[in-house]
């Protein structure tokens, strides 16, 4: 059974930093691609930024230069550095492992 555990959300000001992590348990993680999606109030779930096994990465437009994914195979955990917040990066933060495995989400809100 695969588990993963969002933690690292919080309030912040506009212009300010938080770092996501997503502890993963059940599951060989090194050979998973890790996603992270977001879903403000209100509108649908959208992707945010992609790490293959090997380290590569992709990112939405809209966190391009902002946002940096990246993970620790040993400790089994995927992080979203997230710089320059922005009121519109407000919403629920979720850590996803393909085909069909989410955590329970952490909220991220901006204040202006």
């Amino acid at each position: 059974q695969v588990q993963l555990v969002e933690s690292g959300g919080g309030l912040v000001q506009a212009g300010g930093s938080l770092r996501l992590s997503c502890a993963a348990s059940g599951s060989i993680f090194s050979i998973n691609v890790m996603r992270w999606y977001r879903q403000a109030p209100g509108k649908q779930r959208e992707l945010v930024a992609v790490i293959t096994s090997g380290g590569s990465t992709n990112y939405a437009d809209f966190v391009k230069g902002r946002f940096t994914i990246s993970r620790d195979n040993a400790k089994k955990t995927v992080f979203l550095q997230m710089n320059n917040l922005i009121p519109e990066d407000t919403a629920v933060y979720y850590c996803h492992q393909p085909p069909r495995y989410w955590g329970q989400g952490t909220q991220v809100t901006v204040s202006s």
